[in-house]
């Protein structure tokens, strides 16, 4: 079995006029939320062995906020520009060609990619709306992330920085 944590970007600050989107940053609670998710995931003992991000200022920031919490090493991230603003089919391919040999792969998104790839990943549940900061594992019954496919994630777990514990 093989499982994979989406994790959506954490809350953003407005662009400011002539700032890129690609440069948006986390705010104060975008930042306080990613690192209250990487400590649920570590107090789960959901703890990736490698994350694919994209490398937008956010995507970043989240990834490495929840990976200093998960005591992983920066050197996990493998950032992939293909993921900014990704389709589902795009981020299907990012995983099959850079997921390699970790038993457990997370991805770090945008919507609304991150949550049509969630919801056409999941086998028993569907998923609607995937909130800012939101993680959402599945398990897989596969041997090589070259062979994930849609509809095929079992074992969903969804959480998000104001859901109660």
């Amino acid at each position: 079995m093989l499982r994979l944590t989406l994790i959506r970007h954490a809350k953003t600050e407005p662009a400011h006029s002539g700032q890129e989107d690609w440069d948006r940053a986390l705010e104060a609670r975008g930042q306080h939320d990613a690192a209250e998710m990487g400590r649920r995931l570590k107090g789960r003992h959901l703890k990736p062995e490698k994350m694919l991000v994209s490398p937008a200022v956010r995507a970043l920031t989240t990834a490495q906020t929840m990976a200093r919490e998960l005591g992983m090493s920066r050197g996990k991230l493998v950032l992939d520009e293909r993921l900014y603003l990704a389709s589902s089919k795009d981020m299907l391919k990012v995983i099959q060609e850079l997921g390699e040999t970790a038993a457990h792969l997370a991805l770090v998104g945008h919507n609304p990619g991150i949550t049509d790839f969630a919801d056409q990943l999941a086998s028993e549940r569907s998923m609607e709306n995937m909130p800012t900061g939101g993680v959402f594992t599945l398990e897989f019954d596969i041997a090589h992330w070259s062979d994930l496919a849609f509809g095929t994630g079992v074992n969903a777990d969804f959480d998000y920085p104001t859901k109660s514990c």
